[in-house]
């Protein structure tokens, strides 16, 4: 899953499941410069499709994409959303690197979900492992084989060089997390119909998980608790959100259920991570996605966990003229994944 040597010149592709996000930039080093983004919405049943069909209807609009957006290279670093990836952390007895990949190879094999000859599996060695200073600590990632080729296939079919699949969250975090951080951090990234959650130390990923809670659970609690349609239910949550004050606290006490729900597995990350890091405290939480325009979404989760919260700046290493400050703030909390990709330095 890894970049191709000697590509410097590519860009970033998140294929989201509500619409397409491209980003190209220029430059090596810790800060690169915007060359160009786009964006387009896609129909989420297209996209979550498996159908060939469909397939092919979405790669018609990335097609048209990369043409109106003026992308100027057929090089790829394309992101797997997190719900198809598989990743754990392994402690493994320190051995030579030869050693080592059989070990980790034959530990896969009974920790990952699928076959180990139907799967592409990727490892980093992260270091001393914090619970037994005689092994090392092993960033495991596992995606099938045949989602991975069928997307290959298509990316391919339109004309692209894929030069690196990489994980949603990997890419989110190198993106919103500054890689000198001393303590660890979490992003929240609440999409349409999940949430990535990854809690990142010295820029590494430590924890990462997919939660079936996104914005289109909290959209259906407010569907059927206040028998409203659709439309209205998403206006009145990117209105009022968690606020008690509006509208006598009706949207709040609509979605308040759901939103705990999404609480309740972030708080049992938060205890995992600080179970297995006990010498680490988690010092902030990075929202971006749904949750940063939420109101009083930030300050509901500041309140609950007792952590710092931000917003999270997806454009935080890449320079751009100053007269496109406020564009592209205003777009910032759905390029996360697409600028951590093409922020990759390979």
């Amino acid at each position: 899953m890894s970049l191709l040597s000697g590509v410097s010149d590519f860009f970033g592709l998140d294929l989201g499941t509500t619409a397409i996000r491209v980003v190209q930039l220029r430059g090596s080093g810790p800060m690169k410069q915007l060359v160009k983004y786009a964006y387009t919405p896609v129909d989420s049943t297209l996209a979550m499709s498996d159908a060939n069909a469909d397939q092919q209807k979405v790669m018609q609009v990335l097609r048209d994409l990369i043409a109106q957006a003026n992308i100027s290279t057929r090089n790829v670093a394309v992101g797997i959303p997190s719900s198809k990836v598989f990743t754990t952390l392994v402690d493994i007895d320190r051995l030579p690197p030869n050693e080592l990949a059989k070990s980790i190879r034959f530990q896969a094999d009974s920790i990952i979900p699928t076959p180990l000859a139907e799967s592409k599996i990727d490892w980093a060695v992260l270091g001393d492992s914090p619970k037994d200073k005689t092994k090392v600590e092993v960033l495991l990632t596992s995606v099938a084989n045949d989602y991975v080729e069928k997307r290959l296939d298509m990316l391919e079919s339109i004309g692209l060089n894929v030069v690196a699949f990489e994980p949603d969250n990997l890419a989110l975090s190198r993106a919103l997390i500054p890689a000198d951080a001393n303590s660890p951090q979490m992003v929240l990234d609440i999409g349409y119909k999940s949430t990535d959650l990854v809690i990142a130390l010295g820029g590494i990923p430590r924890l990462t998980r997919s939660i079936p809670t996104g914005n289109e659970a909290f959209i259906r609690a407010a569907i059927q608790n206040l028998s409203i349609d659709d439309k209205q239910a998403e206006q009145f949550i990117y209105k009022f959100g968690l606020n008690k004050d509006k509208l006598e606290g009706q949207i709040y006490n609509a979605i308040i259920g759901t939103v705990d729900i999404l609480m309740t597995e972030i708080e049992k990350s938060i205890k995992f991570f600080q179970t297995r890091y006990p010498a680490t405290k988690l010092d902030k939480i990075v929202v971006t996605g749904g949750a940063s325009t939420l109101p009083e979404f930030p300050l509901y989760l500041a309140n609950k966990f007792g952590l710092n919260v931000e917003i999270g700046n997806a454009w935080r290493n890449v320079s751009f003229a100053q007269a496109r400050q406020n564009e592209l703030m205003a777009i910032s909390n759905n390029f996360g994944v697409a600028v951590g990709l093409a922020e990759r330095n390979e």
